[in-house]
């Protein structure tokens, strides 16, 4: 009796999860760059002589007071702002969950495991810095996420042509590193609760799926309607932006026939833009602009909070998602991509240190109460994602060559049909395209051929 195959791991994906991919990246690399500019002109205008400038904005309020939202604009930020950001995610996982990797469970026991082990691990490796040097224990939380925005602008900035597949790795691990992420907030950093509140968010997302079960059309019905629930989640006590998640999560990803694209795919489509181009730079605006001069960066090696951070995002990421890859590829006996190597893994692994978004509103909630030491972890999450970036960076040039032949490999398209060659290699019809292709090809050589002899006068022409 012959031994099952073994299943392949970062293989080529399938044409449609292919251009799915590779559109959704393109718009994070492009807010990936704005991203890393906002956060670069945050930390310039909060260091400058007109830093006081910066608090002045970053603390002015704004909002109706009566309905418990007169907030300075930070808050608007991280409150308001990264809700539409947590709504993309929100459908995104919905859609990995129908549609996407995460629908088969042997294929999703690998990116999730991975995941997992990438959020345990820094947040094991910052209790541990803690526990032994006397320091708090409430930012566990803020190593463990992924910024993928930020890790595929580094990707953009040194001009490495990642392989699709190591790039849906690297999503498939971001959307379950965003999912955790949302979890940790709502049960970790929900205050006291405002049942009148909660209960009327909840009727809201009640009513809200009821109207997309019925197919009501109309973004002047869901929009104000998302808005009030949005309000309402917010006086609830529980986390703004989990409104967001929930109503992403609500959204159908699955096409029905005759649909290009499921409803859950348009919206993105149109939401992503103002998430990545808008939202999450406005983020990292008001965010990322702390004080830094040479004995805060030395704090941050010295402080255990900080020092946890720091080695959670450097070494627990790259070590747990690494670790976790390869223990379940093992024991799934599933097998590397021939094309790829295990040095790949590690240095994805490590690029997934980049925590940008999530780990800085993490760490202003595990820290609300002293403003100083948020400060401080903030320049440890920009810190740990710098040192991160610089690693892989190195480790990722090192294979550029190996990279750029595959990438090429896989764009290629020689009969102009628009569907890259090494999907159709296995189709007649491709081959016998390819095979008048070259005929024309030849042909056009000898009629070259003979006119450039014809020309020059001399010699016998070629029968």
């Amino acid at each position: 009796m012959a031994a099952p195959s073994r299943r392949k791991f970062l293989g080529r994906l399938p044409l449609p999860e292919r251009t799915f991919v590779a559109d959704a990246l393109r718009t994070e690399t492009v807010g990936g760059v704005l991203l890393l500019l906002a956060a670069i002109a945050a930390l310039i205008w909060a260091n400058t002589p007109i830093s006081e400038s910066y608090d002045a904005l970053r603390d002015f309020h704004i909002g109706p007071a009566s309905l418990g939202l007169d907030l300075s604009l930070q808050h608007w930020a991280a409150d308001g702002l990264l809700a539409v950001f947590f709504f993309v995610a929100g459908i995104e996982l919905k859609r990995e969950l129908v549609a996407g990797e995460l629908r088969d469970p042997k294929a999703a026991a690998l990116p999730v495991i991975a995941a997992i082990c990438g959020m345990a691990a820094p947040a094991l490796v910052y209790l541990v810095v803690n526990i032994a040097g006397g320091g708090s224990t409430d930012g566990w939380a803020v190593p463990t996420a992924t910024d993928i925005a930020f890790a595929l602008a580094v990707l953009a900035v040194i001009g490495t042509s990642l392989p699709s597949a190591l790039r849906a790795f690297l999503l498939t691990l971001a959307v379950v590193d965003d999912l955790f992420a949302i979890l940790i907030i709502a049960v970790f950093f929900t205050s006291d609760l405002n049942f009148a509140a909660l209960g009327g968010a909840v009727a809201g997302l009640v009513l809200f799926w009821f109207l997309l079960r019925k197919d009501i059309r109309g973004w002047y019905v869901y929009v104000p309607l998302a808005l009030v629930v949005w309000g309402l989640m917010y006086n609830s006590g529980v986390h703004a932006t989990i409104a967001g998640v929930a109503m992403g999560l609500m959204l159908r990803c699955s096409r029905r026939e005759g649909e290009d694209h499921s409803p859950g795919e348009h919206i993105e489509h149109l939401v992503r833009p103002l998430s990545a181009g808008l939202a999450v730079p406005l983020f990292a605006l008001f965010s990322a602009g702390v004080a830094v001069s040479g004995g805060a960066l030395g704090d941050v090696f010295t402080q255990p909070e900080t020092l946890g951070v720091v080695l959670g995002l450097v070494v627990g990421k790259a070590l747990g998602i690494f670790g976790g890859t390869w223990l379940a590829a093992r024991f799934t006996r599933a097998e590397l991509n021939e094309d790829l190597a295990w040095p790949d893994v590690f240095a994805v692994a490590t690029l997934a240190g980049i925590g940008f978004t999530v780990s800085l509103l993490i760490g202003e909630l595990a820290f609300s109460g002293d403003p100083v030491l948020t400060d401080q972890v903030k320049a440890a999450v920009l810190t740990g994602s710098l040192i991160a970036a610089v690693l892989a960076a190195v480790l990722l040039k090192m294979r550029v060559r190996k990279y750029r032949a595959l990438f090429e490999e896989e764009e290629r398209d020689e009969d102009q049909d628009g569907i890259p060659d090494v999907y159709e290699q296995d189709n007649p019809e491709y081959h016998l395209r390819m095979a008048e292709i070259y005929e024309k090809k030849a042909a056009e050589h000898r009629r070259m051929a003979e006119v450039t002899g014809a020309s020059s006068g001399g010699g016998d022409r070629p029968a």
